[in-house]
Order: C-alpha cells, then structure tokens, then sequence
C-alpha cells in the first residue's frame, strides 16, 4: 500500500471506529484546493480555483448554469477524470494529502470522497437492503451477514430512512418515493463510511416535502462529516451552509472562483458585485 493510500486509509479507520461508536468524531476531515483548472479536451471548464473546504461544515457552490459547479465537485473525488480527454491541474488535498499524485489510487478516492447525485439513482433491480450495501460489497470480499446487517442499519439510521424502511428491507429500492430514494442514495455513500460528502444539486428533483427531509438531513450529517453542495436554490444555501463559494464564467465560459466567504458574509454584505447582483437576481 502507497504511503499516500495508508495515511488516508488510517483516517478513514479512526472514522470506522467513531460509527461504530455511535459518537461524532473530534474532528472532520480537512480539504483544500489550490490553484484548481479542470479541462474537457482542449476547452478550460474551470480556471485556478483555490479555497479551503472547512471540515465539520456545508460548503455550498453557487452560481449560474454552465459556470462549472459540477464539473468542480467532480474533480474533488477525480470523477472528472472519467470523461475521454478530460484532465486537471493544480491539487486537491485531502487530509493534506494530494488525490492526484503518483500512487494515489482513483477508485480508493472515490470511496474516501462520497458523492450524491442530482436525481436519486437506487439499482432498481436491487433490493433497499442490497441497495446500501452496492458499494461495500466491491471493496470487501468478504463480509459476513452479522456486518452486513449491522452496515445496513447504521447507514439507514445515518440517513434517517431505517424507522421508514426496516419492515420491507427485501424491497425493492425503486419502489421508494423520490425523497427516500435520495436518502437511500445517501445510506449507500455512508456505509463506505467516507471522510467527505458531495452532493450535487440533490434535492431538485423532489417535492418541498422530500426537500426538507434532505435539508434537515444534510444539518444533522455536517455534525461528522465535511459537505459540500452545488445548488442553484439561494434560500436552500442560505438555510444550510457554513461557507459558500460563487462560481461565474465569462463569454469564454471557462469558470472561476469569484468570491468565497461565510454563507451570513455572502448573503447579507458580498465584497463582490457580481455576487450581490447574481443573489439578488441581476445576473444568472
């Protein structure tokens, strides 16, 4: 195992230790990004971004469609890297170790580094149970059914769906509403029992009432685990985020980092005038 692997897999058992334990963890984990540019190709989608992703709290990404939100969050578990001729510069670091350097194996990041999509995507032919344990059960060969049981309630529980799920677990996990296939989408990113947690745009798809339930669940997850969003909703920002970063292209349509700061700064006194005309409607 690499050195880089090994630091991150000793922090990522210290979080095993405090789930089972049913305690938040001293500390989350730390992220930060310097000098970030992502490219498709020949096209730059993202210019020299650099910020700290606070641990312990929500990081919300705003701005208008097409400024490179998502394609940010992606390059935080190097699922960017997946799409042909796509590539970054720059660094990552996740407990101050970088996710792109030599050695550092993409899939282990993608388990370290959690993320949920816009529109739930449960396996459908899979049970709720089989469903939360999809991930685990690529990364561990073995696994008996006392484990198996014990990482499905944890995760539900985590994901606050095991009260609503734990008398139909042979289910299947299609047969949920949009709300609870979101947080069954959650429970299956918990139980690889990750260091941080990404979510892009993960309550657009659902009803006032399945996005309360994810709200309220995202308050309750940054108490162990650092967050980050991309959400084009200025109240949902305003409502659970720590620290917000507002994202803006240019006729180039390659995105930059235009102003990062605590949510209350952002939403109520901006440095920038882009910002302040983006969340009071001018602009986006």
């Amino acid at each position: 195992m690499s050195e880089p692997i090994a630091a991150l897999t000793a922090a990522q058992a210290a979080r095993s230790e405090t789930s089972r334990q049913q305690t938040p963890p001293s500390s989350a984990a730390s992220m930060s990004v310097e000098h970030l540019s992502a490219f498709y190709g020949r096209f730059r989608a993202l210019d020299d971004i650099t910020l700290t992703i606070h641990p312990g709290a929500v990081t919300a990404i705003i701005g208008p469609s097409g400024c490179g939100k998502s394609t940010f969050i992606r390059c935080l578990n190097r699922l960017h890297e997946l799409v042909p001729g796509a590539r970054v510069t720059g660094s990552v670091r996740l407990e101050g170790i970088d996710i792109y350097q030599p050695g550092v194996d993409p899939a282990r990041v993608r388990q370290l580094v959690g993320m949920v999509f816009q529109k739930p995507n449960p396996f459908p032919t899979l049970s709720i149970y089989d469903n939360v344990l999809a991930g685990v059960r690529v990364h561990r060969q073995r696994l008996s059914r006392t484990e198996a049981d014990e990482i499905v309630e944890r995760s539900l529980r985590a994901a606050a769906l095991w009260d609503e799920v734990k008398d139909k677990l042979k289910a299947s996990g299609a047969s949920l509403s949009g709300g609870q296939q979101q947080r069954l989408c959650i429970a299956r990113a918990l139980a690889l029992e990750p260091l941080v947690l990404l979510m892009d745009e993960p309550t657009s798809a659902l009803d006032p009432i399945g996005k309360y339930r994810i709200e309220e669940l995202i308050w309750e997850l940054k108490q162990r685990y650092t967050i980050v969003i991309v959400t084009h909703n200025m109240q949902q920002a305003a409502r659970i985020a720590d620290y917000v970063a507002f994202f803006l292209a240019g006729e180039e349509r390659t995105g930059r980092l235009i102003e990062f700061d605590t949510a209350q700064r952002i939403f109520t006194n901006p440095k920038r005038k882009e910002t302040e005309d983006y969340i009071t409607g001018k602009i986006g």
